[in-house]
């Protein structure tokens, strides 16, 4: 197991090589939002899933939905490092006419399932995705990514009563929690997530989205639930840290779209580089 979390700790460094080299080509971008969500990309697309470029095409896969579209810049890393984008590409993020556009959308990029961005849709697809699946005994499993901002999106709710009452146990859904909004704090509280989520007849687990060794476990034991109640769908609160990996971003008061000089990007993808 160690060696399985030393080996994910890795990947997620070179996600977030990949996401500052995106970037700096564009001299702006999501940046801490795809520093933030490297180490639960890793998990997913490296450890969980049942996904690689070779299953892109069967119908068996497990399907990812990014709801919070601008994490795209995410997306597209882990999508490099499994060889589905080139990295010769990411100079162009951003960039008019580019297939990475700020928020992935179907037909542009290998792999995109979804076209995130309007906050608060991904988790009504995930949930409707989810049931024809169970209707056509596939039995692919649908993993939701969504941001704690959509929490406050009724649409979210909606389908979070829907999944429960349908017994949609092959849904899994992602919340993001970096309790930021824009430049700010969030608007509305969230809070206790955890209950209102189990309201709804969902199994729930709260975790650092920013620890491989508690993401790990916890997708462990989305697996053990799946096997003692398996009509019940899952939700993982993954308590996270905006720009987590290096501290520039993390300690500024406007890190939601970064903009920022080639010095200062030079620093950033120093500090980066030392952590560990």
């Amino acid at each position: 197991m160690s060696q399985d979390i030393e080996r994910l700790n890795v990947i997620a460094k070179q996600l977030r090589r990949h996401v500052l080299a995106q970037a700096i080509g564009a001299g702006q971008g999501y940046v801490g939002q795809g520093l933030q969500s490297a180490d639960l990309f890793t998990a997913l697309f490296f450890h969980e899933m049942h996904w690689s470029k070779t299953l892109k095409d069967d119908p068996r896969r497990d399907r990812f939905l990014l709801s919070t579209g601008h994490y795209a810049i995410a997306l597209y890393a882990a999508f490099a490092e499994a060889g589905l984008v080139a990295h010769a590409d990411f100079a162009s993020y951003g960039q008019d006419g580019s297939a990475l556009t700020l928020g992935a959308e179907p037909g542009h990029v290998p792999g995109v399932e979804f076209a995130g961005g309007s906050l608060g849709q991904g988790l009504g697809v995930a949930a409707g995705l989810a049931w024809g699946l169970r209707f056509n005994r596939n039995p692919a499993r649908v993993f939701n990514y969504m941001s704690d901002g959509e929490v406050q999106e009724g649409s979210t709710w909606e389908a979070a009563m829907l999944a429960g009452a349908q017994n949609l146990g092959n849904l899994i859904n992602i919340v993001d929690v970096n309790r930021t909004q824009a430049d700010g704090p969030l608007v509305l509280e969230i809070e206790p997530l955890a209950e209102k989520f189990r309201a709804f007849g969902w199994w729930v687990a709260e975790v650092n989205g920013n620890d491989m060794a508690e993401l790990v476990d916890v997708f462990a034991r989305v697996r053990e639930d799946a096997t003692n109640e398996p009509s019940r769908p899952k939700v993982i609160i993954a308590h996270t840290r905006l720009g987590y990996g290096a501290p520039s971003i993390m300690e500024s008061e406007k890190a939601h779209f970064v903009r920022i000089n080639d010095e200062q990007w030079q620093r950033v993808a120093a500090e980066v580089e030392a952590f560990i």
